[in-house]
């Protein structure tokens, strides 16, 4: 296998979003759970997504993992590898967007690293570096009370300062609108003033593609899905790749039981919940039990046991951001998270077990602790539910599933019936 590009992604639910970019422009893409093992069989492919659970851990233990997918990433061939962080740049002082960026960039011996997590497709957009949610700043935005990596400043070059032991600069919208060759420009001559990463504007979908042209030039990037189009549609211009069927179409129909679990707290998770009771079965846990103990694990697997036969259920331990301040207040921030996170990959293992092929999470952090339960080591990728959201088909492990990764703020206000009719 000989990689045209390799993308490390920080958590799960951003590198689905990252294949599913990656797939729509013609890339044969495969998304590995953790680095994947020598002997774990892979279809010849354009790029593969190993995905991390790297966002909110220790930073040491970030650039560890980080490094090692590198490794592995370079054995197979890859010349440049995308470092795929989320369109809200979810990270706090500590790291770890800074921290991995320096490591990635000194192994590379790049001199300065093209940092964007500009998605205008997702109505994300950096302006004088500042990100923006639509047409409202980061910090302004409902997106700023991220239960564990809240956002609280606009100014990437001055979030990414705070991370990096090196100056951070910035390519404004006035250097990109030139076009790639004002942007290498303006990289060499930060440069040479020192600056070891640049944050670059983008508001429309050409400023990606300039800014994809000009990071192939060099080992390495970083950014969200967003940078992913522009390097994907860079290799189609320099006649690399050919634009090619997604891997899982001539796979045959998996079937079996559903079931959807919800843990993100964002808003637009707790609207879908809503709009599910209408169609399914819905059941709300209470997070308080579940950081207790086990009585409200067996009380999700009875209600599911009832009706897994009869169709799809939702079982949602979502919560409004105020409720998962005060969780967070009396336990400890990732003592409650943790918790809750164990107790829906419990639930979701057990459905597994009860015949479940079909699998929806919505939430960072519970489809991670979700996929690594269930020991899935890859996916190849399907239909597109919703922007940034496609149908994985497992790969490596037993009788092949179906699953929709979700980010919390992803998909409209019927995302749960909307994966359900695409997943057959």
């Amino acid at each position: 296998m000989t990689l045209q590009l390799g993308c490390i992604a920080d958590d799960y639910t951003g590198a689905s979003d990252l294949a599913n970019t990656l797939t729509r422009q013609g890339l044969r893409t495969v998304q590995s759970i953790g680095v994947p093992a020598d002997d774990l069989a892979l279809p010849e492919v354009d790029a593969v997504v190993v995905s991390l659970k790297s966002r909110s851990i220790a930073a040491s233990t970030a650039v560890e993992k980080s490094r090692a997918a590198a490794q592995w990433l370079r054995g197979r061939g890859a010349k440049h590898l995308l470092f795929k962080i989320c369109s809200t740049f979810d990270s706090t002082d500590a790291g770890n967007i800074g921290p991995v960026l320096d490591v990635l960039r000194d192994d590379a011996g790049e001199a300065i690293v093209l940092v964007t997590p500009a998605f205008p497709e997702t109505g994300r957009s950096v302006y004088q570096g500042h990100l923006f949610v639509g047409c409202v700043p980061l910090h302004e935005s409902p997106l700023k009370d991220h239960p564990l990596n809240p956002m609280r400043d606009s100014n990437l070059v001055r979030v990414l300062g705070r991370q990096s032991r090196h100056k951070i600069g910035l390519i404004d919208l006035a250097t990109v609108a030139r076009g790639a060759d004002a942007v290498q420009a303006r990289l060499d001559e930060l440069a040479a003033c020192g600056v070891s990463a640049a944050i670059a504007d983008a508001v429309f979908e050409r400023d990606l593609e300039t800014l994809g042209a000009v990071a192939l030039r060099h080992g390495v990037s970083v950014g969200a899905s967003g940078l992913g189009l522009g390097l994907a549609r860079a290799l189609r211009a320099n006649g690399g790749i050919a634009a090619r069927a997604a891997l899982s179409e001539a796979e045959p129909a998996v079937g079996g039981a559903a079931a959807c679990l919800a843990g993100s707290c964002s808003q637009a998770t707790l609207n879908q919940i809503a709009c599910a009771e209408a169609v399914m079965p819905v059941l709300r846990l209470d997070p308080e039990q579940l950081i207790a103990g086990g009585a409200e694990v067996q009380r999700a697997l009875a209600f599911a046991r009832e009706r897994i036969g009869q169709g799809p259920l939702l079982i949602a331990s979502s919560t409004t951001p105020d409720q998962v301040a005060a969780l967070q207040a009396r336990h400890g921030r990732d003592l409650a998270g943790h918790a809750i996170e164990q107790a829906m990959a419990e639930i979701a293992a057990a459905l597994v077990d009860a015949g479940v092929r079909r699998l929806v999470i919505a939430g960072g952090e519970t489809s991670g602790a979700v996929v690594d339960r269930l020991g899935l080591p890859g996916f190849l990728i399907g239909a597109e539910i919703a922007a940034g959201v496609p149908v994985l088909r497992s790969v490596g492990a037993g009788a092949p599933m179906l699953l929709a990764l979700k980010s919390g703020n992803f998909g409209g206000p019927e995302f749960f019936t909307d994966a359900l009719r695409l997943m057959r």
